[in-house]
Formats: C-alpha cells, structure tokens, sequence
C-alpha cells in the first residue's frame, strides 16, 4: 500500500514530500527494548522479511536518539505530507470529472440515502468514510471514538544541527512507549512530531479548528528535548491537533452490507494515510462484486473486511475510562524511566487489558 500510494502520486505528477526511508522503532529502557523484541518477533512471525534489529550502536549510526537502546527498522514506510497529499488526490479525480462537495456535512446515512442540511443525496451505494467525526452521525455516537493527536513542528534546523541529530535516512520515527510519539524529518528540514495530548473530549465532542493547548505544545516539546537535547534552543513555529477514529478493539474494519448498500471503513488508530488507501480499494472491490461487475480479490479475503466490534460504553463511563487509561500509561512510562527493569509495568498491562489493546 505504501508503494501504491507512491506510485500514484507519481503518476499523477504531484508532489506530497514523499521520501521512502523506512520506519525506526526505538527503545530508550531496558522494558521498552523488551517490547520492542517482542513486537520485532511477531513482524517476522507474520511473515515480514525485511525488518531488522539494531543495537544501542546501530541505532545511532541511523539517528542519534538519546538514551536509545536499540531498535527495530522496515523499509515498508514513507515520509508524506498528508495535506499535500489529499490536495494533489482531489485534483487528479476532479480533472477525472468527479465533484467534490465541500462544507456539505452529512448529518445521517440511511440505506440509500445521505442526508445534509441543503438536501438527500441518494445513490445505490453510501459508503461512510469519516474516521474520528464518525461520532457525529445520527445513530453512531459510540460506534468509534474520537481520540485527540496533536503534532507540532519546529523552525527549519541548520545543518550543524542535522549533524548533531543525524537522521540521514528520513526514516518516520516511533518509540515503544506506553504513550508512543511519532515523528519525520520533513520535506523542508523540520521535525514534525506528535502524540496524544489532551486524548479525549467528554462526550465524543470534536472542535473544528485544530486549535492546541499550551500545555499539549509544552509536552510535545519535552518529548523532542528528551529525543535530541542538542535541540532544546529550537523554536517551535507550528501547531496543530485532529482526531483519530477508536474501535472498542483497536482493529480497523472494512464492511459492505449488500441488503442496505451501506458500507464503511475507518478505525485505523492513526495509521489512515496508508491505510485508508488499502481501505478505499477493498471496498472499490467489495462495491463491484455486488453489482455483478468484479470478483473476489486478494483485498476482499483480507480478515479485516466484515470484523464486527462492540460499541463503546456510554458517558461518563467513556470519558473517565479513556482518561484514565492514559493516565495509567503516562505513569507507566515514567516508572519505567526511573525503575531500570525489563519489565512492563503492571499498570500498563492491565490497561492494554480494559482497552482492548493486549
């Protein structure tokens, strides 16, 4: 899917910043470096041959991340610039001839029918596609939970400070933390870092200008100092926040119900800009098959296509157990920092067990 999406971007002859160098994983303590061996084994249990293992040396032969104690790496991922990736896709299917409608909120989908303010839109097939603004759709308050990522960039870094960070390979960056930060060396020499903030907002409310607290821009710049202390001068000249889309397991879900004609994809927990690609072409697949204008494919074998999930629990239960599960991860990672042991912490077992993320 990665190359699909590279491929296309390609073809169409616009550019989104993209830069293929992989994805790093790193450790910076002895239980995140046990995580990271575990989730390095399943990888190649699921049948990845391609990903390796690095030790503390190896690590910072690619980027020079304080405290790192190794790391796993694939090549199966890219650097994007996501909204320069949707503005060259909307441009190459409307000079195709489709319509875009923007500022057209769909308030409900019925079989056949997609309601807005100005008007229904009727069609055989209504295929809901909204991730975390799911929850504003009549009839799906809990069907996936809006939860808050915010990101921030810093001022373009000089090279003595590039020398100083290295990262020569672009890689996107990851750790194994409880409440993990993601992270690429952009297309025009920022960092652009992220992670969960603020995680969730009592009854699945979500704000419309992507506005971020002081204090979300404040701990996401700790995270950085922590990563690279060589950038604690740095500016931080952009921020910004969105939602991701929440299953109650965690597991994304492409679905077409033939009798009602509805169909839907999403939950993909932050991992939409590939996924969603995948996402689209199965249910491209599924649409055909039951028109009588396709068959079965590999897409339409995949075990997420018809995954059914349990609805969130009502407020206030969602709201205090979506808080207070990141409070248990939050405390995990800082005992984890301050207690050298191999071991996950206790805490944060039992809440990858109420998530549903074990």
């Amino acid at each position: 899917t990665v190359d699909e999406v590279i491929r296309v971007a390609e073809a169409e002859g616009f550019d989104a910043g993209i830069h293929k160098g992989g994805v790093l994983e790193v450790a910076r303590t002895p239980a995140q470096l046990a995580r990271l061996k575990e989730f390095h084994a399943q990888e190649l249990a699921f049948g990845e041959k391609d990903r390796e293992l690095y030790d503390a040396r190896r690590t910072a032969e690619r980027i020079r991340v304080a405290d790192a104690v190794g790391s796993t790496w694939t090549p199966h991922g890219a650097r994007v610039h996501p909204v320069k990736l949707v503005k060259g896709l909307a441009a190459a299917v409307e000079a195709l001839g489709v319509t875009i409608h923007e500022l057209t909120p769909v308030t409900e989908i019925r079989p056949k029918h997609a309601v807005t303010p100005y008007g229904t839109v009727r069609a055989p097939y209504v295929l809901r596609c909204t991730e975390g603004f799911t929850a504003n759709l009549k009839g799906q308050h809990r069907t996936w939970l809006p939860m808050n990522s915010s990101m921030i960039a810093t001022e373009p870094l000089t090279d003595e400070q590039w020398e100083s960070v290295g990262w020569d390979g672009r890689e996107t960056l990851g750790d194994m933390a409880h409440a993990y930060m993601y992270a690429q060396r952009t297309a025009d020499g920022r960092i652009a870092l992220g992670g969960r903030g603020v995680p969730y907002r009592f009854g699945s409310r979500t704000d419309n200008d992507g506005r971020t607290q002081p204090e979300t821009i404040e701990a996401l710049r700790e995270i950085l100092v922590g990563f690279f202390p060589s950038l604690a001068g740095v500016r931080v000249e952009h921020a910004w926040s969105g939602v991701l889309g929440v299953p109650r397991d965690w597991c994304a879900t492409v679905t077409l119900d033939r009798t009602s004609g509805l169909g839907w994809a999403g939950g993909y927990v932050g991992s939409g800009v590939a996924t969603a690609n995948l996402a689209a072409r199965t249910l491209r697949d599924l649409v055909q098959i039951d028109s009588g204008q396709g068959v079965r494919t590999e897409l339409t074998e995949l075990p997420w296509v018809g995954h059914k999930v349990r609805k969130w629990e009502p407020e206030p239960l969602r709201w205090l157990g979506v808080h207070g599960l990141y409070a248990a991860y939050r405390a995990a990672d800082r005992r984890e920092f301050s207690t050298p042991s191999a071991e996950s912490s206790r805490a944060a077992r039992v809440a990858d067990r109420i998530s549903g993320r074990h």
